[in-house]
């Protein structure tokens, strides 16, 4: 067992059965990025929340410093000699993520415009390339606009990832890794996803930035 998961196990002993589950999710999500995909995130409430968060993770360092290559250091340098050494330092290497939920404008209008249960869906259609990836966060698995998001993803050939509660709901028909939180209360579930994706948020960034 990878050391984050065996660490996410002994502060949660109840998780292991999430194990097998994050590791898939894992090496899809090590696919995409090594292919230049990048991870589009959707959720409602707290799991909007838990959207920011993750995107927060992936984007800039998290427990690993991710300083810029040379190269593009000297290319800073190169373009303005004043102060390409301090956007060299002051710029960290990313691991592309979008939260979907973020984008105020689009999602009012589109839900006023044509359909409140189809934005998600929209940002997928329009954001979505090959070899991207969909993670959609719901407690019980049946989030309406979560779930067209996801059938939208697939029916491009995206790959999907489900952070549920126990049952996985429509969710675990619909996405190719359900990662089911043996939890049905909606707190006890969303108190748990967060040591799930820090813990694949750190595995992540092990994999492409640890020396």
């Amino acid at each position: 067992m990878n050391v984050e998961l065996e660490k996410l196990v002994s502060k949660y002993p109840e998780l292991v059965d999430c194990t097998s589950d994050l590791e898939e999710a894992f090496q899809l999500l090590v696919s995409s990025y090594r292919h230049g995909g990048k991870l589009l995130l959707c959720g409602n409430g707290g799991s909007a929340a838990d959207c920011e968060h993750i995107v927060g993770e992936l984007m800039k360092g998290f427990v690993l410093k991710r300083p810029v290559d040379e190269p593009f250091r000297q290319q800073l340098k190169k373009i303005d000699p004043s102060a390409g050494e301090y956007m060299a330092d002051h710029l960290q290497q990313a691991l592309p993520a979008i939260s979907l939920v973020s984008h105020t404008g689009l999602a009012t209008a589109f839900a006023n415009d044509i359909a409140a249960d189809m934005v998600f869906a929209q940002q997928v259609y329009g954001y979505g390339k090959k070899e991207d990836i969909v993670l959609g966060l719901s407690t019980s698995g049946n989030s309406k606009n979560v779930t067209k998001a996801m059938q939208v993803a697939k029916a491009m050939g995206l790959k999907t990832i489900g952070l549920t509660g126990v049952s996985g709901g429509k969710m675990k028909e619909i996405c190719d890794v359900t990662i089911r939180v043996p939890w049905k209360e909606t707190l006890d579930i969303q108190e748990r996803h967060l040591p799930i994706y820090h813990a694949l948020c750190i595995m992540l960034e092990k994999e492409f930035f640890q020396s």
